[in-house]
């Protein structure tokens, strides 16, 4: 029976199954990430809802795991020699699942590199950039009458599709015939600027000859249609 009482955060959320890998987490574009990936890994996990719209990711006990107050978050009871390891970001958990388990990363090491690149290229442009075409376009900011900020970060969204349009041009997936930890970082971020956005017609996503495919074929793995709904949602 693994101890997690060291970790503040699990006399909140309480393990039910401490053996278990614990998820802290939200189904939002980086929370799904580590599901998916999970879920791809068929690792044992126990997943945990953080309710960030009630600022649950902003409690002390949260914080103890990740001070940047922002999910997902892990807790690995057998981490590295065997001892517990507390993880945040998800680039970073994506890369560690990946190495613990020897899968959806690639084993030479040169293309390892490049898949890594592809995941903090998704973490340093993807992320930051769609999600503010999110709030501009569908939350908080459309009320702004200035609409150069939204204009702004429209085009730069086009502009990383056009980058992973290009990565894409006769490739299944962003690293080849391999289906890998960079499409994972990516699937939830493009899927909710043209869903749960609706920013489909402002980026000109329609007019892209190949991530409508690969977004598609993405969506289609059973694993990440089970991932993007855990932590199940609370009931309003």
């Amino acid at each position: 029976m693994s101890d997690l009482s060291a970790f503040p955060i699990a006399s909140r959320w309480p393990a039910q199954y401490p053996d278990r890998l614990q998820l802290y987490s939200f189904p939002t574009p980086n929370g799904v990430k580590v599901s998916i990936a999970l879920e791809e890994l068929g690792l044992p996990y126990e997943p945990h809802a953080v309710n960030i719209g009630k600022n649950e990711s902003w409690t002390p006990e949260f914080l103890s795991l990740n001070p940047n107050g922002k999910i997902p978050a892990i807790i690995d009871p057998d981490g590295p020699g065997g001892k517990p390891l507390g993880l945040f970001e998800s680039g970073a958990i994506l890369l560690y699942l990946a190495e613990k388990t020897g899968k959806l990363i690639p084993a030479d090491p040169s293309l390892r590199y490049e898949t890594i690149q592809w995941v903090f290229f998704q973490m340093a442009a993807i992320g930051p950039i769609f999600g503010q075409v999110g709030f501009f376009h569908k939350f908080a900011g459309r009320e702004i009458e200035d609409k150069r900020p939204l204009q702004r970060y429209v085009d730069e969204s086009k502009r990383l599709l056009g980058v992973i349009e290009t990565r894409l041009s006769g490739r299944e997936w962003i690293m080849g015939d391999e289906y890998s930890i960079a499409d994972i970082s990516m699937l939830g971020w493009v899927r909710n600027l043209v869903g749960f956005y609706g920013a489909r017609e402002i980026v000109d996503f329609d007019r892209l000859k190949y991530v409508p495919g690969w977004l598609e074929r993405g969506l289609a793995r059973p694993a990440v249609q089970r991932g993007l709904d855990i932590p199940q949602r609370p009931a309003a």
